[in-house]
């Protein structure tokens, strides 16, 4: 199977981007379809909301601060989509795949990383109070999330032997990961909702805030900024299919379209559980990611590693 997998050219980024935006907005779109029957109101208005709310903002005049690091200010913002698109490039779809990386686990958590440069350069750029608070939150929720999220990357790459993707798929024929990896997966999920700034983890973004990092975008800037949550969402989902759900394996339809439903449900989970989970205060979590989720999360590469070498 790992062998299977064909690198194809530089041109299919193109087709690989399209893919990740029409993820993005039926994500963006289900969320909508929540938050309006929530709040009463229909489906239908519900999933035109997000498309609605771009098209204002790109007629939205971009507004500027006093003293605002304009390009820093810019490149936080747009560079999340950017950080996203680089994620799914190592992510089989099916047999093919953008990149097939020898180390493509550690460059989903290297393109992670990257992202608490990106939000911080949002929070730092429009030289606001409240976009420099939501910034240093984000940096709190990252310095929780991260350890726990490398060893939950550090446990299928164990069990596989291997950091190319396309081998820990290879190693899920008999099992998927998830069946006897439950701790990493729900970590790695966890840490997927915290760098995309979601749910529970959108204290960087609170409105006690005025809106954190978001606080005095508007325009282009703000729907890229939001496109670029969505998109990190989506990009978490896809990354997990083959880390965790066996990649493209399932009876009937082609492996292909077994990565995009796989995909889909676990982002339409995502986008669910927002609403039903409490929001977690950033100095809060620190606590239970020190002193709860990195000795689970390291239990479980201990199993992996015993069972691994046992095998």
């Amino acid at each position: 199977m790992a062998d299977a997998v064909v690198e194809v050219g530089a041109g299919w980024a193109v087709a690989a981007a399209l893919l990740l935006a029409a993820v993005a907005v039926a994500g963006a779109c289900l969320d909508g379809i929540l938050a309006a029957r929530t709040a009463g109101g229909a489906s239908g208005a519900g999933a035109a909301k997000p498309l609605n709310e771009a098209a204002r903002l790109l007629r939205q005049r971009r507004r500027t601060t006093v003293a605002a690091d304009a390009p820093l200010w810019r490149i936080g913002g747009a560079g999340l989509l950017v950080v996203a698109l680089l994620m799914v490039a190592v992510v089989p779809f099916g047999r093919w795949t953008v990149a097939d990386l020898s180390v493509g686990v550690v460059w989903f958590n290297a393109m992670d990383v990257t992202v608490w440069a990106l939000v911080w350069l949002a929070g730092w750029g429009p030289n606001s109070a409240h976009a420099l608070m939501g910034g240093y939150r984000f940096l709190a929720l990252a310095l929780s999330y991260e350890l726990p999220l490398m060893f939950a990357l550090t446990a299928p790459a164990v069990g596989a032997g291997s950091l190319r993707i396309a081998d820990v798929v290879a190693a899920q024929q008999g099992l998927w990961f998830v069946v006897w990896m439950p701790v990493a997966f729900v970590v790695f999920c966890g840490s997927v909702v915290a760098f995309s700034v979601w749910g529970p983890f959108a204290h960087p973004a609170g409105a006690d805030i005025a809106g954190g990092v978001l606080a005095e975008v508007s325009g282009i800037d703000r729907l890229l900024l939001l496109a670029g949550r969505y998109a990190l969402l989506a990009a978490g989902a896809a990354f997990a299919v083959p880390l965790f759900l066996g990649g493209g394996s399932g009876p009937l339809l082609p492996d292909w379209a077994w990565v995009l439903v796989k995909t889909l449900l676990l982002l339409a989970a995502l986008v669910a559980l927002r609403r039903r989970l409490p929001a977690v205060r950033p100095d809060r979590f620190v606590e239970a990611g020190w002193i709860m989720l990195i000795p689970a999360v390291l239990l479980q590469v201990l199993l992996v590693s015993v069972v691994t070498v046992g095998g």
